[in-house]
């Protein structure tokens, strides 16, 4: 019985120092955590804190249908893929999104801080894989763009508040 617990602490203390064991979170985790692809695994990094629901969206990789309501993308049988996962109290933050085939996606980050489930620009977070501060305009195509190939494909992504006139951009 020692030994179990000692064993059980030692590992839960290697993944807290190591993120290759943190958990990775949302429905599509098994794509990330076998191996198999395609998909994105998204480091999300920077976050405000550790209160509500974080998404991750897929889009396909054009001006037209970057940011498109997703009922019209579905409607219209083009790519487009959610998840959600709740904000871990602590920790790496890692989220795993499964895509069609391999090319090029946009990738859309929200940290949804009342779990409202509605983009609250006043105190909700966004990112993009380029990382680029995202200030008040639009987010543009190339900020989010990802190419994926056969397996899984890693990005980090920063997450960004609005701060003040200046529009979104890191904490740090």
């Amino acid at each position: 019985m020692k030994r179990t617990v000692l064993l059980a602490a030692t590992l839960l203390a290697a993944a807290a120092a190591h993120p290759a064991f943190a958990q990775t979170l949302g429905e599509d985790a098994g794509a990330c955590t076998s191996g198999h692809g395609p998909a994105i695994q998204a480091e999300i990094v920077g976050l405000k804190d550790r209160t509500g629901r974080l998404k991750l969206e897929l889009y396909p990789a054009t001006e037209e249908d970057f940011l498109k309501d997703d009922r019209d993308l579905i409607k219209e049988g083009k790519t487009f893929r959610r998840i959600w996962a709740n904000a871990p109290p602590s920790g790496p933050v890692i989220l795993c999104i499964r895509v069609p085939a391999p090319g090029e996606y946009a990738v859309l980050f929200t940290h949804d801080r009342d779990g409202k489930n509605k983009f609250n620009f006043w105190s909700d977070g966004a990112g993009f894989p380029s990382n680029q501060r995202l200030g008040r305009s639009r987010p543009k195509l190339r900020q989010a763009m990802v190419r994926v190939g056969n397996g899984v494909t890693t990005v980090t992504i920063r997450a960004q508040y609005l701060r003040g006139l200046g529009g979104f951009s890191p904490l740090d």
